[in-house]
This record gives structure tokens, sequence and C-alpha cells, in this order.
């Protein structure tokens, strides 16, 4: 059995699920749920509906060439099953998913850099223009701030104070606690 790709968006088309439109020229196009089926009979374009791998692909937002992707070619030539071979085609399957997983990351990191720094942009341009509504937080935040430290303050003051008694205590004669 094998998991085909959605004509319309890229995604997996399993045994037993979508639909095949088969057209004049017996050329196949399988459809992985009716939301493709109907997009390709009103003939939109695939790199022009926002959900779809093409379009991602076309605006920069996924990977669209790496090596990684050679290994997902379709091959039609037929192989005697062997043991030893299917094993080691397994191990080398995951090994590919693991370096495709961190390419991927790595992409998606360097291309939200920019979009941090314009994102830090936006919000000292927004405190900026409503400087007036953080004012009084601000300065309720500093007499919070102000409070706790003078309690630190007395507490360790009286610390010290019946730290000063007991060693007084200590020096009449008397035991320790």
């Amino acid at each position: 059995m094998r998991i085909e790709k959605c004509y319309f968006c890229s995604s997996p088309c399993y045994p037993g699920h979508g639909m095949v439109f088969v057209r004049n020229d017996s050329k196949q196009f399988r459809f992985c749920r009716s939301k493709c089926h109907r997009n390709f009979n009103k003939k939109r374009n695939p790199r022009k509906v926002a959900w779809t791998k093409a379009y991602r692909k076309t605006r920069g937002k996924e990977m669209a060439v790496d090596s990684t992707f050679e290994f997902e070619k379709r091959r039609n030539r037929p192989v005697k099953y062997d043991r030893d071979l299917m094993g080691k085609t397994i191990m080398a399957m995951h090994k590919v998913q693991e370096i495709k997983e961190k390419r991927e990351d790595r992409f998606f990191s360097n291309r939200m850099k920019d979009a941090m720094v314009e994102k830090k942009k936006q919000a000292r341009v927004e405190i900026e223009k409503s400087i007036e509504l953080l004012a009084p937080a601000v300065a309720k935040r500093e007499d919070v701030m102000r409070n706790v430290v003078d309690s630190a303050r007395a507490r360790i003051a009286a610390r010290k104070k019946t730290i000063g008694q007991r060693v007084a205590v200590n020096d009449d004669g008397m035991e320790e606690d």
C-alpha cells in the first residue's frame, strides 16, 4: 500500500480515503478530502489558496529547496523483499526525518529573527502612544515596592534587636536557649 499526496494541498492521502478524479487523457488527480476536490473543480490555483503547501512554499514560509526532498520522490522500480534491506531503509528514513526536522526548525528560527525585531519595535511604539495608561500602574508598582522594602527593613531591624537582647542575656551569665 502506498500513501499518495493530494494534488491540491499536498497532504497525505491514505488508502481508502479521499477520492480520485481521472481526466479523459487518463491523468489521475488524488484528493485527500472533498474540500480539495471542490477547489480543484472551481479551477482554483493551489499557489493562491492560503492553506495549501504550494502557497506556503511560494510565500517562503516553508523550505522550497532541500536535499531531503530527494528521498520523498516516488520510485516505480520494484525491489525484491529483503529483511535486512527493509531494516536499513527504515533506519535511513528515520535519520532523514530527523535531519529534515532540524533543518525546518533552523529555517523557521531564521525566518522569525526579523519578525521578532519588528514585533519589539511595534511594542515600543504602542507603549509610547499609550504611556499615559501605563504611568498610574508604574506609580502604583513603585508604591508597592517601597512598602515591601520598608517592611523588609523593619523585619531585619526587629531580628537584630532580638539577637542583641539574646547576646546581652548571655553576657549576664544566664544559659542560652
